[in-house]
């Protein structure tokens, strides 16, 4: 296939709106190739397949979201097609629509946010059904008994190797840590309130558990540095705990020229005030300390007005917001490792809580100088539904519609956020970045976010013209443009026309694979064999994920990062 005289942006080429072709041959990007299959981009926007690196889409959260919430069933309702399966859902759509959704959008990649290993395997089962997107799922480890027993213990060598079998046991790809320690506190109806408040019975804290898992992390060169969900998330004045977070982390030493760190949802932990009378944004003193560290990254959790529904690991935070918004509440104790909650929510414009919300999100993205350090996220479906990305982009690139929609929220925005005077306007090339190549690299997916020779052919071909648009002004074309791709390719192969599906192939399942010596396998194993027999539902025999769940598996090598495809 060749796309002729599309306007590229691709920023980790160095390439910034240049008229070009693009060769594409077996999934790959290549220099050259015979033409078997043109298409006409000629003045058209391009890009590589968007990459979503935070995104709740697969796992049991996501059923009980689907069962707590008929009314969101009856939304978004497709039938079937020649090519595609029946959709339904907005919030908590099936595993159907979610690929469909993603592909119109011009989006190939997408990572499901956090799974214990306990329930991977419901994880993989959901993944493997949705269609088109090469996909990963982030393993969770921030109140898991083995864990917090090494890091007490101080035995990194041994926590390596847990944090080793864990991620292959659970056939998942990076390091999740969601309200450390506040987890296993919520099976004594507790919270852990700061990053050195102690976790019951087991006498280790926030702090401890965030720094040994990021030195196991750096010890076995994983891909992606951890992933981390601050403690005190949701609750005003919670930006301190988020800075002394990211203090804790700076004199760890990063195995390679990337983060230590990455912060999911930043939006959710950039609370000022000491309750919800007095809250106000904090987002300016969080870009202020991204804009003077390295260390770190962060996407956005940007809440968009109307529904969502909310889930998390972070059990505590769902009860509390269950009961402050009277709402239905499901809860989950998940063995010995996490807990969890599920709660629907619903945010609107004139409730100065929720206009504050969606003013942070913003705030975070335009007062960041560098967008290699953030990425555009809703915290799918926490903030909003990954379909409304759109929104978050022209929102973005054009101050203008920020303005017309600060003129219908609630007043306190102009008030408590910096909003209104902040004159930034993405341009084409920031929004690929945060978009596509910054979340390609955070993950370390070398193969994506780019379009350069032997890169996976994952493009987007976008029906606007850039030369001639002005996203300051005509922010609708902005929006209808990538809500509605014109073509969107995955792996070489057309799946999206116009909106319409027109093939939905199986993308791949990564993970990574970290070895590490025999002896702490060992030792760490004699240990774990024991937690089996006494405390688990489950046989040990029973509990990793086979092969034979994922249809195409891609096993990343952590250390050298080369791939390694695995035979269906």
């Amino acid at each position: 296939m060749i796309i002729k005289g599309g306007v590229v942006y691709d920023p980790a080429n160095g390439i910034y709106g240049e008229e070009m072709d693009l060769c594409l041959e077996g999934g790959r990007i290549v220099e050259e190739t015979g033409e078997k299959d043109v298409i006409d981009a000629r003045g058209l926007m391009v890009m590589p397949g968007g990459v979503d690196a935070h995104s709740h889409i697969a796992g049991p959260k996501i059923n009980s979201g689907r069962i707590m919430r008929p009314d969101d069933s009856r939304m978004g309702v497709e039938p079937r097609t020649g090519v595609c399966r029946p959709c339904t859902g907005y919030t908590v759509p099936n595993c159907y629509a979610i690929g469909y959704r993603y592909a119109r959008m011009g989006y190939t990649t997408a990572f499901e946010a956090a799974t214990p290993i306990i329930e991977s395997r419901h994880t993989h089962e959901e993944l493997e059904e949705i269609p088109i997107l090469d996909k990963g799922a982030l393993t969770l480890f921030g109140s898991n008994w083995t864990v917090m027993e090494c890091v007490k213990e101080n035995d990194l060598a041994k926590l390596a190797a847990y944090v080793a079998w864990g991620l292959k046991s659970s056939r998942g790809y990076g390091v999740k840590i969601v309200n450390p320690g506040g987890g296993e506190a919520w099976g004594f109806g507790a919270n852990v309130k700061g990053l050195h408040d102690p976790v019951p019975n087991f006498d280790v804290t926030p702090a401890e558990i965030i720094k040994g898992l990021a030195r196991a992390n750096e010890m076995l060169r994983l891909p992606h540095s951890i992933h981390l969900h601050f403690n005190n998330l949701g609750k005003p004045g919670n930006y301190t705990t988020a800075l002394e977070t990211l203090d804790l982390l700076k004199d760890i030493k990063a195995s390679r020229m990337r983060q230590v760190v990455h912060i999911a949802h930043m939006q959710f932990s950039a609370y000022g005030g000491t309750g919800w009378r007095d809250f106000d944004s904090k987002a300016p003193e969080i870009a202020d300390y991204m804009n003077k560290n390295n260390h770190a990254t962060m996407d956005l959790g940007q809440i968009l007005f109307g529904s969502a529904t909310t889930m998390t690991a972070d059990a505590p935070l769902e009860y509390a917001n269950a009961r402050l918004l009277h709402q239905k509440w499901s809860n989950c104790d998940i063995e010995l490792e996490e807990s969890s909650g599920v709660v629907p929510i619903f945010y609107a414009r004139m409730m100065p809580v929720n206009a504050i919300q969606w003013a942070i999100g913003l705030e975070l993205a335009l007062l960041t100088k560098d967008p290699w350090k953030v990425l555009l996220t809703t915290d799918n479906p926490n903030g909003s539904p990954f379909v409304n990305y759109p929104e978050v982009i022209a929102l973005l690139m054009s101050q203008a519609k920020r303005a017309e929609e600060i003129s219908r929220v609630h007043e306190l925005v102009t008030k408590r956020t910096a909003l209104p005077s902040i004159e930034r306007e993405m341009d084409w090339s920031e929004i690929a970045i945060m978009t596509r190549s910054a979340s390609a690299r955070i993950l370390g997916l070398e193969d994506k976010g780019h379009l350069g020779p032997g890169a996976d052919a994952d493009v987007a071909v976008y029906d606007i013209r850039p030369d001639e648009v002005d996203p300051s002004v005509d922010h609708a074309l902005v929006k209808k443009a990538f809500t509605t791709a014109r073509y969107t390719i995955k792996g070489g192969v057309l799946v999206a026309r116009d909106g319409q599906i027109v093939a939905a192939p199986q993308g791949r399942t990564y993970w990574v694979d970290a070895e590490v010596p025999q002896a702490d396998t060992e030792r760490m194993m004699a240990d774990l064999k024991d937690k089996f027999e006494k405390y688990y539902s489950v046989r040990l025999g029973n509990y990793m994920v086979q092969d034979e769940y994922l249809s195409r598996p891609q096993v990343v090598r952590a250390g050298t990062r080369a791939r390694v495809e695995v035979a269906q």
